[in-house]
């Protein structure tokens, strides 16, 4: 896990970026339009603060991972909190750390931007990151609904 580093997604980045979100994407059947891509690619590039944020993790200079998160406001907290929306590995890179060090890189932008609170979704599923997130985080009793 040594060689594993976290950074910011970058300008041309987009390439690598694209193929590990489709990866993410695939894994939960769902296909997007290239328009999508760009949107989402270049909103995290942006500078508005409440736009989503997305960081890579590397092996060496190979992107293996990464991770989407945003903050927004809470009616029920003084400060904002955020939301970890997408997060992926590469399945010969699970179970060594990666998934990890992606959500502990959006606990610490987190904490620097001063939102104690992060929060996400997962479907009930997906077991083998569910062994991940209840050593990182705790399973609430929420269930989500939707607009049909």
């Amino acid at each position: 896990m040594s060689s594993i580093t976290i950074r910011p997604i970058q300008p041309d980045d987009y390439a690598q970026w694209a193929e590990l979100w489709r990866g993410y994407l695939t894994f939960y059947e769902t296909t997007l339009p290239d328009e999508v891509y760009q949107s989402s690619f270049d909103r995290m590039l942006g500078d508005d603060p409440r736009d989503f944020s997305g960081m890579l993790a590397l092996d060496g200079d190979r992107p293996v991972g990464l991770v989407h998160y945003l903050f927004h406001r809470h009616g029920w907290k003084v400060e904002e909190v955020c939301y970890l929306q997408d997060l992926f590995t590469l399945p010969d890179m699970r179970g060594r750390g990666v998934g990890r060090a992606l959500i502990e890189a959006v606990y610490d932008a987190a904490d620097a931007y001063g939102a104690p609170s992060v929060y996400w979704l997962t479907q009930d599923f997906n077991a083998s990151a569910r062994i991940l997130y209840d050593q990182v985080g705790t399973l609430t009793p929420f269930i989500k609904y939707q607009r049909t």
